[in-house]
């Protein structure tokens, strides 16, 4: 191999570190990433003796070059000037950012405590058909660029049967993937609020891109599909069952996975079903394998 595809090679590798610290919220070391690659691009095309590259192709790495500055002070400098000025600034906000729903953060345990001095009786209102008005977007994020032999899967969420579907104010899913200790592998992601309640199914018809390519995921991982809604007496959106998916029903096509009791157990230790009825959670899964 020449010492040019070599430079290249290494220099893929350094993007493809930055942007795995990037998804995966890591900033800091996503920006240090971004800044050693654009300063070796910008030292090949600034070399007066380098040979490598024309000069067509040393405008490009330097285009590249201010993506990466660019995209490294957007993670440094952009929300920590608004922070500090927040009292003072009056201008549109600088990107097309809807607010996430305010939601009360509880500690461990908090949220399920609060849920036992209430049991609330949904049943009325099953059976009617609502359409909900547009909230916020979710926090979903876009499919990761392919790379050859690897496999990226989208799943989208169809619907979840619950007994009290009808009761259910502002639902939504908020996706994770965990090792086998309920370690986040992948940056977590939130639905937007469902689109329509019909019986006893909340409808969601939504596209979630799993952010680690398949073959990348570790023995023993899941992906989680926690449901919540809003709760108007106690004010907090409270988790109300989750689902899980393991690795070895990663498969094209529908799938219906069972309903487990809160609190989340991301360790798959201590399950127990949410109802003895045929209620689940409704799935279509999507392989894409660039070969």
């Amino acid at each position: 191999m020449s010492d040019v595809n070599k430079t290249i090679q290494k220099w893929h590798a350094s993007f493809k570190k930055g942007t795995d610290f990037d998804s995966w919220g890591q900033l800091v070391e996503a920006i240090d990433e971004y800044q050693i690659l654009a300063r070796q691009l910008q030292k090949e095309v600034q070399s007066a003796n380098s040979s490598d590259f024309t000069e067509e192709q040393k405008k490009t790495l330097a285009k590249i070059a201010t993506c990466l500055e660019m995209r490294s002070a957007s993670l440094q400098v952009c929300i920590g000037v608004l922070i500090r000025n927040v009292l003072t600034y009056n201008k549109e906000f600088p990107f097309d950012v809807q607010p996430v729903p305010l939601r009360k953060i509880f500690a461990p345990g908090e949220e399920e405590n609060l849920e036992l001095e209430e049991e609330e009786d949904a049943t009325a209102g099953a059976g009617s058909t609502e359409a909900f008005p547009p909230r916020a977007p979710g926090t979903l994020l876009p499919r990761l660029p392919s790379e050859p032999g690897m496999t990226l899967l989208t799943i989208r969420i169809e619907k979840i049967g619950l007994k009290d579907a009808g009761q259910c104010i502002d639902p939504y899913m908020t996706i994770s993937v965990k090792d086998v200790n309920g370690v986040d592998l992948n940056p977590v992601q939130d639905t937007p609020v469902a689109t329509r309640k019909e019986d006893t199914y909340i409808h969601f018809s939504v596209d979630v891109e799993v952010q680690r390519h398949v073959e990348k995921l570790p023995k023993g991982a899941a992906i989680f599909f926690e449901f919540k809604h809003y709760k108007p007496k106690k004010r907090f959106t409270s988790t109300k069952c989750f689902a899980f998916m393991e690795m070895d029903e990663i498969k094209p096509g529908p799938i219906v996975i069972e309903l487990y009791k809160k609190p989340t157990d991301f360790k798959r230790k201590k399950l127990q079903l949410l109802t003895k009825k045929p209620l689940y959670l409704h799935l279509h899964q999507t392989l894409h394998k660039d070969s």
